[in-house]
């Protein structure tokens, strides 16, 4: 079946646009997870096993869902998560979840594997950003990444701290996907039977990880699969210590990405934390380990008052959305949530899966029997 982006309704209306345009090698990068991808699917089954309970006859007519969270105004509560390699995808990469983040009023994060440099996103827009920094064994590079992000007026850093060595993601072993791709008969194939992306790829900019090309080849020169880079690249000694310090140099918002459990929660609050991530990184590291949505409600009761809380990971839904800010949550993110729209169409493919989303939220909203966010509580959750 031919697709096109107007008949995009949903989150998997634009995985499947995704899955006709892309070389299969890079659609399951997007598409995949670790090992049996258990986690990965309970991440958004997780939200089935409890439900909304509405109120009605609440006046509704007018919804505001906008949220303060790490110093940010939001229009939505929903916003962009960092996600690495975003030119691969699709040529507008970064510039073009930047700008559409910005139409629809919420915060772009930006990777270290950002393939667009902290000073164009940060010139390009003026809504919040964040920064996600992957913590190197080059200490020089850390530091140059840092006063990049401070140069180009980035408001939050957030510290991925679920990557300590990569994750077995068996697809990409068995697709044979690197960054940048690996040219073999095998994916020529590929790139053959979606000229439309092959020719965007090899006839625009060349492909390049723009905060790392001057400090390291892999990944912009040299293909590596994202675990080899994890291992091989990322230092495995990080510890609290680092975390704290690197708070300390930022001096300003300091999120930490990856925190699953009430201990890391209360160490990160210990340690000057603003924000946590409840996060396992898309399925993508840990296999077997608990979803985002099933960790929110005990670390919300934990250290809720003392610091933001995010959800990421296994959003589809707009109730989805209000089931986590109903959990404790002060706003959520998502990944896959954009990049299949990315990768489908572009600009123009996440502005669409924002404006769905947001119609989702405020009609949901509506039907929960609330007008604000504050008005969402434990209360209208049932759990199965």
């Amino acid at each position: 079946m031919f697709r096109r982006l107007k008949n995009c309704h949903n989150v998997e209306d634009m995985r499947l646009l995704a899955k006709q345009r892309l070389p299969g090698p890079i659609f399951h990068y997007i598409d995949g997870a670790a090992d049996d991808e258990i986690t990965y699917r309970r991440n958004s089954s997780a939200f089935d096993d409890c439900d909304l309970v509405p109120n009605v006859l609440a006046g509704v007519e007018s919804v505001d869902m906008s949220v303060n969270v790490m110093g940010q105004k939001l229009d939505m509560p929903l916003f962009c998560s960092p996600t690495a390699l975003q030119r691969l995808f699709h040529h507008d990469g970064e510039r073009g979840v930047a700008k559409a983040a910005e139409k629809y009023g919420t915060l772009f994060g930006v990777s270290s594997l950002s393939t667009v440099s902290l000073a164009e996103i940060g010139a390009l827009t003026a809504t919040p950003k964040m920064f996600q920094f992957y913590f190197h064994k080059d200490r020089g590079l850390n530091d140059v990444m840092l006063e990049r992000a401070k140069a180009a007026n980035f408001d939050i850093l957030t510290l991925t701290v679920d990557t300590i060595t990569g994750g077995n993601r068996e697809r990409d072993l068995q697709t044979g996907f690197t960054s940048p791709p690996r040219l073999t008969m095998r994916s020529l194939m590929s790139f053959a039977a979606h000229p439309s992306w092959a020719l965007n790829y090899f006839l625009r900019e060349g492909f390049e990880l723009a905060e790392l090309k001057d400090h390291i080849q892999e990944g912009s020169n040299v293909s590596v699969t994202i675990g080899e880079y994890f291992s091989s690249m990322l230092d495995q000694s990080m510890n609290w210590d680092d975390a704290e310090s690197l708070r300390s140099k930022w001096n300003g918002q300091f999120c930490l990405k990856g925190i699953m459990s009430v201990g890391d929660a209360k160490r990160a609050v210990e340690i000057g934390a603003t924000a946590i991530m409840i996060s396992n990184h898309g399925g993508r590291q840990l296999d077997g380990s608990r979803s985002p949505f099933d960790q929110v409600a005990e670390i919300a009761d934990a250290v809720g008052d003392q610091i933001d809380i995010i959800l990421d990971g296994g959003v589809r839904r707009g109730t989805h959305v209000l089931k986590a800010l109903a959990a404790g949550a002060k706003a959520v993110s998502g990944g896959r949530m954009y990049l299949y729209a990315l990768a489908a169409a572009g600009q123009p493919g996440v502005e669409r899966a924002l404006h769905n989303m947001r119609t989702e939220i405020e009609r949901d909203m509506k039907l929960l029997g609330v007008s604000k966010i504050s008005q969402i509580t434990r209360e209208m959750l049932r759990y199965r």
